[in-house]
């Protein structure tokens, strides 16, 4: 876990908690302007454009709780020649990387306003919340974290073959779809929609799924598009993944950077 920051100096921590809850809060501040301003934007309304908003906080501080010290960010460990410190555990890898990520403590300044937007959202909503509401949130959730995560592994798995270029091009993919996602994609055009669900799965990340859980997709179909997305960028990722790892078995890596494992 990320005590260690908390219990070393417990003023530093703070800082950098308050700044980072600054930080996240920010991030969505345009698509909250825009909404109070005008009411909502084109078929969403202001509170439907807050659970939207809270929801892709969710999403986020899911995957920095759990995948955080450039596990996410897996270009980056392969780029730098950082899969040995994962390689040589007694662990299988994906175990390894399952654990060495947790980080709830400092991704609490992320989760805070992402839970504090949602439920503000829900209580505003003609929303009935069941426990069948709930499973599906919770499925969601999951689903638009793995399409986070395959995406990331997709793209990182370049770095394999080219540590440089890959590391720059997957850490730019991967910030496209954090800065696209608290947008709704209604009025974006079937083409320009059509990208940002599949070779920018930007729509997976919040859009998608709130439009399922706020049942304004009204078809079965879309509803489900989320989780069977996760599962394909899943085993599209999983498979680049592993012939990644033949070619690092067979070449390694000449551009090790021992202070990156944790950066």
């Amino acid at each position: 876990m990320d005590a260690g920051l908390l219990l070393r100096n417990g003023r530093a921590f703070l800082i950098w908690y308050l700044s980072d809850m600054v930080s996240t809060t920010a991030s969505v501040m345009g698509t909250l302007l825009l909404a109070e301003r005008f009411s909502g934007v084109g078929v969403w309304s202001r509170e439907q454009l807050l659970f939207l908003l809270g929801y892709g906080l969710l999403v986020n501080g899911i995957a920095g709780t759990f995948f955080s010290y450039n596990v996410s960010h897996i270009s980056r460990r392969l780029g730098r020649g950082q899969l040995d410190h994962t390689l040589i555990q007694p662990l299988p890898i994906w175990m390894a990387l399952l654990t060495e990520g947790f980080m709830p403590i400092s991704m609490s300044a992320v989760m805070l306003p992402g839970i504090g937007l949602t439920l503000w959202a829900l209580a505003h909503l003609p929303v009935v919340v069941t426990p069948a509401w709930i499973a599906l949130l919770v499925l969601h959730l999951l689903a638009s974290t793995t399409v986070m995560m395959a995406f990331s592994f997709l793209w990182g798995s370049l770095a394999f073959w080219a540590p440089r270029g890959a590391e720059e091009i997957s850490s730019s993919a991967m910030q496209i779809v954090s800065d696209l996602k608290p947008f709704p994609l209604d009025g974006t055009g079937p083409l320009f929609a059509a990208g940002l669900l599949t070779a920018l799965p930007v729509g997976f990340v919040a859009w998608m799924p709130a439009r399922a859980l706020l049942d304004l997709s009204q078809s079965p179909a879309a509803d489900g598009a989320t989780p069977l997305a996760a599962v394909i960028l899943a085993a599209l990722a999983a498979v680049a993944f592993r012939r990644g790892l033949a070619q690092y078995g067979r070449t390694g890596s000449q551009r090790y950077s021992g202070w990156g494992h944790r950066g």
